[in-house]
């Protein structure tokens, strides 16, 4: 009974820690120390951060991000974006009786070959039509879709998170139906191309 007591100690003590950092185009920030005993076991692993904690921007609380370890360099382990998501609690705090939400899923392919889906959603000021639904949605689809064939996978996630296309549909659709707020609620990463040696 002893000595297995003392086995699990030994393996915690073998344990390094490494250190997760976001990646460059989200400023290279230090995400949290994860322990491993190899490295490798590290790559793959998935790790969540608040958008606050990127920017130190307060209003920014409400996001989830999520980055996996694509590889590990001395103490550090790099980390790709896998995906974001809005808080459900803040998410719950858009709706609004008497009003009408917009919601489209759109798969999307950057200009250098990465897959993502997002979820989008519109919240409006009173209730429209399923016609005015429609033809927001249409403007969803044609922004995302022009946007991510215009923009690198790194470009992209930087407009998705900080609501850069949001606003930009919120301008073009706003002309259809008074909107309350436009935001990509959620992305995950679908598809990463292979990396060429």
């Amino acid at each position: 009974m002893s000595s297995k007591k003392k086995r699990v100690r030994d393996k915690w003590r073998g344990k390094n820690w490494y250190m997760v950092v976001s990646p460059s185009y989200f400023g290279g920030v230090e995400l949290g120390a994860v322990p491993s005993d190899d490295p490798e076991k590290l790559v793959g692993r998935t790790v969540d951060a608040t958008l606050y904690d990127l920017t130190d921007d307060f209003a920014h609380q409400y996001l989830k991000m999520y980055f996996q370890v694509t590889d590990v360099e001395g103490k550090n382990a790099r980390t790709i974006f896998k995906g974001h998501e809005y808080a459900r609690d803040y998410l719950r705090s858009l709706v609004r009786r008497k009003t009408t939400r917009v919601d489209t899923i759109i798969g999307v392919t950057t200009k250098d070959g990465y897959q993502l889906r997002l979820g989008v959603c519109a919240f409006t000021l009173a209730r429209i039509r399923t016609s005015q639904e429609k033809a927001i949605r249409e403007i969803m689809n044609k922004i995302i879709q022009e946007k991510a064939s215009a923009l690198t996978f790194d470009q992209f996630v930087q407009e998705v998170v900080l609501q850069k296309i949001a606003s930009d549909i919120y301008n073009e659709a706003k002309k259809i139906a008074p909107l309350r707020h436009v935001g990509i609620r959620k992305s995950k990463l679908t598809l990463r191309p292979p990396i060429a040696a």
